[in-house]
């Protein structure tokens, strides 16, 4: 499914993020910016050890991230250009659905910053994190309107990579309201 919002298509995939040929890609990460499990491994794997060394970096001279920040490593041997290791809520956090939109608010702010031109986003906090996928919806999709009709800096092409069908169908639901 695809939409137009400003000058970006908005196109919900069923594809590995971590394979997406974009200028960017977005990770859900966890303050302590370890790959960990899940997608990390993935990054860790396929990408090689430069994210991980580019994360340990980044936190030894920040030290703790806190959420609602995004940290920017390059994607190793990845397709991609970038990552965006975001740092969210998990689902028990109080004031869930401010940081989770402020972290999504803090991609777009990166993306614009960076002049990025495509970008591919996972349902943000949903799996593993907790967050209810009609919740990781509703706010992604609402960022990036926000942020892709007013301005929208450079970003071409948005892309909601969504392998799970739990997270598709309540994506898709948003997108075709707007």
């Amino acid at each position: 499914m695809t939409r137009e919002i400003g000058k970006a298509r908005v196109e919900l995939v069923k594809e590995d993020i971590t394979l997406m040929e974009v200028d960017a890609f977005v990770f859900y990460a966890r303050p302590e910016l370890k790959l960990g499990t899940g997608w990390g491994t993935a990054i860790s794997v396929r990408g090689g050890p430069s994210v991980q060394q580019e994360l340990d970096e980044a936190r030894n001279k920040k030290g703790k991230v806190d959420v609602g920040q995004v940290v920017v490593t390059g994607a190793g041997k990845l397709p991609a250009k970038h990552i965006f290791h975001a740092v969210g809520p998990a689902f028990n956090e109080p004031d869930l659905e401010q940081k989770l939109e402020r972290t999504v608010e803090a991609v777009f702010e990166k993306a614009a910053e960076l002049g990025i031109t495509s970008l591919a986003m996972p349902p943000m906090g949903s799996g593993f994190y907790g967050v209810p996928p009609a919740t990781s919806a509703r706010i992604c999709i609402g960022v990036a309107k926000k942020h892709l009709g007013s301005n929208g800096g450079k970003l071409e092409k948005l892309y909601f990579c969504l392998q799970d069908p739990r997270d598709f169908a309540p994506f898709e639901q948003v997108l075709k309201s707007i």
